[in-house]
């Protein structure tokens, strides 16, 4: 569960990294900051992605005493990333709409979990 959580907290830190720049125009701070600037502003948001993201893959892997193995761990990661930025970009980003091929999208992610868990 550790490892999970420190994920998410890692996600949160890299979507805000990543895509909240795309908001800076909207506060009078980041109207006119060039593009190195936003991109410094980002470097700084990942450096705490990194501290929980880093620890989260030593502890969870099944190599360093850990649950998951390398893909499972991925896995995971990626799952937490696709539901850390769709909450992100409906709390942030209102005028994005989710349509039905994005549900179909994330429910053949969920089967890929369940495959890649899965113990044959």
């Amino acid at each position: 569960m550790k490892t999970i959580i420190m994920l998410i907290i890692s996600n949160v830190f890299m979507t805000f990294a990543w895509y909240g720049h795309l908001k800076f125009k909207e506060f009078e701070w980041g109207k006119n900051l060039g593009l190195l600037s936003v991109i410094l502003i980002s470097w700084g948001m990942a450096f705490f992605e990194y501290l929980f993201q880093v620890p989260a893959n030593r502890t969870g892997y099944t190599e360093n005493g850990g649950s998951f193995n390398l893909v499972q761990l991925k896995t995971i990661q990626e799952v937490i990333t696709l539901t850390v930025f769709t909450a992100f970009t409906l709390v942030f980003f209102k005028e994005e709409k989710l349509a039905w091929n994005h549900l179909v999208g994330f429910g053949l992610l969920v089967l890929a979990v369940f495959f890649i868990f899965k113990k044959w």
